[in-house]
């Protein structure tokens, strides 16, 4: 059993950084780094060995429901792969990044980076929904302290106002596990999907509400979102991409498809809502986008209507929404952290975020430049970059079930991301030179990280070819569609 090591590896590499780096900050990346490139290929070995499969790892000799326990199927390994991946690009975007925005004490930076994979990998790996709160504690709190590692004023009121919202939504959370346990008098997420048809219908829906509020604070969904411009915006890069490409999804929208699909069911009420807060946050994101000339600040509220593309192919509730949403967690991922990366080496480099004073980035930062392009149509969802596959499955879907609205307002979104990133790259990237050459350019980490994303972002679109989905994405639709499959392969009844 493979899973446990994944929590293991990255909670040891924090306590090894913790005790032996001390000032000498490279034991701590490279620690950090062969830890994140172990835990990419477990997570890729166990990914394309469980298939249809599920394993259970019971963490003390008791057994389920008087025991902890982690799950690997293809949702948990599926998510576990994009979180490794994109945690090793932000290391290797680190290295550079990191010395020059802190020249002392970097070892704290890793330290609390694999404290944050940590706590990311609990969250996903766990069948416990109590676990789960823990693990969503640790990531949390690392995160924290990650925002406002810069040590700048903004930096300092982004990590004060997250942890303020953090705490309403952690809340949230906990009073809904409160009630529910009250229901069922057990905390395995398995254990409670097979009791809860048992249980008062309003109860049900009450815990749900409390869900819904908590996890949708952590996913950064409309109306839930006030946090994320400004925790996004003034966090380091590689911390900005690991909040926005993955952080969100592993706190916000995983825990969210586990709880309404593989607990409540799918019901009814709770699709709906789905469905209208996620084409409400597909529309004032990109609204609110649109009128940014931060680059980062841009990026931030793109976050917010990304999002909404995949909880509305969740909240479809159809097997090609949820297709369509699955896809649209790995590319959002994909092209958003390296948007991030783009935006970081920008700003290292040239000391600005204000598109009105960037300009001619070609000459400039050439890769930077390049990879900054793919990522935009990425977003913007032209083809053949993976965005377009995805959200023309979701638009597909839409219609299907009978929703053209839903599916009108998904393509006006996608209309005004292009336009948002005209003005990224026709500002940003092209247009008239403002700053002269400077001495040093990217380093070669940093590059490294931009190319391997970049090179992804097209490459990622052979996922849907049918033969590959077949052993990729439509294995994770299949758990997330099959509650009693799940009760079943967790209890083993």
């Amino acid at each position: 059993m493979i899973l446990p090591f994944l929590i293991i590896i990255p909670l040891l590499a924090a306590f090894l950084i913790t005790l032996i780096s001390g000032e000498k900050d490279n034991w701590a990346i490279v620690l950090s780094i062969l830890a994140v490139i172990s835990l990419l290929a477990l997570a890729l070995f166990s990914f394309f060995t469980t298939g249809n499969d599920t394993f259970i790892y019971e963490m003390s000799g008791w057994k389920i429901p008087l025991t902890i326990c982690l799950v690997q199927d293809a949702f948990s390994m599926y998510m576990l792969v994009i979180v490794n991946l994109i945690a090793l690009t932000s290391l290797m975007f680190s290295v550079t990044y990191i010395r020059h925005i802190a020249a002392e004490g970097a070892w704290k930076y890793y330290a609390l980076f694999m404290l944050l994979v940590t706590g990311m990998n609990g969250v996903i790996a766990t069948g416990d929904i109590f676990n789960l709160f823990v693990f969503m504690e640790i990531a949390l709190f690392s995160t924290y302290a990650l925002v406002a590692f810069g040590g700048k004023a903004e930096e300092y009121e982004a990590a004060f106002k997250y942890a303020v919202m953090g705490s309403i939504s952690s809340t949230l959370i906990l009073l809904g596990i409160g009630v529910l346990y009250s229901a069922t008098s057990t905390l395995t997420m398995a254990n409670i999907a097979a009791i809860l048809p048992t249980i008062n219908p309003q109860v049900v829906f009450w815990v749900g509400a409390l869900f819904l509020a908590g996890f949708g604070l952590k996913a950064a969904i409309m109306p839930f979102h006030a946090w994320l411009p400004d925790a996004h915006s003034s966090a380091p890069a590689p911390i900005s991409a690991m909040l926005s490409g993955v952080l969100i999804k592993a706190l916000g929208v995983y825990v969210m498809v586990r709880i309404f699909f593989n607990i409540f069911g799918g019901l009814a009420v709770f699709n709906t809502i789905f469905m209208v807060l996620g084409t409400v946050s597909i529309m004032i994101g990109v609204l609110l986008a649109l009128g940014q000339w931060d680059f980062k600040r841009l990026l931030a509220y793109h976050s917010i209507s990304q999002i909404g593309y995949i909880i509305l192919g969740f909240g479809l509730a159809n097997p090609l929404g949820i297709l369509g949403a699955v896809f649209h967690l790995l590319n959002h991922a994909l092209f958003k952290s390296l948007l991030f990366y783009n935006a970081g080496s920008v700003e290292m480099i040239l000391g600005t975020r204000n598109l009105k004073k960037m300009g001619n980035m070609t000459k400039i930062l050439p890769v930077t430049s390049f990879t900054s392009m793919v990522a935009s149509l990425s977003i913007a969802g032209m083809p053949p970059f993976n965005g377009f596959f995805s959200k023309l499955i979701i638009i597909v879907a839409a219609i299907q079930a009978g929703h053209p609205v839903f599916a009108f307002w998904a393509v006006l979104g996608s209309l005004f991301t292009l336009a948002s990133f005209m003005k990224v790259q026709r500002y940003g990237f092209r247009g008239e030179n403002k700053i002269e050459k400077p001495d040093v350019g990217a380093s070669r980490g940093m590059k490294s990280a931009m190319i391997i994303l970049a090179v992804l972002c097209l490459v990622s679109s052979a996922l849907i070819i049918p033969g590959i989905r077949e052993v990729t994405l439509d294995p994770v639709v299949t758990v997330i569609m099959n509650k009693t499959g799940y009760i079943h392969e967790v209890l083993g009844r």
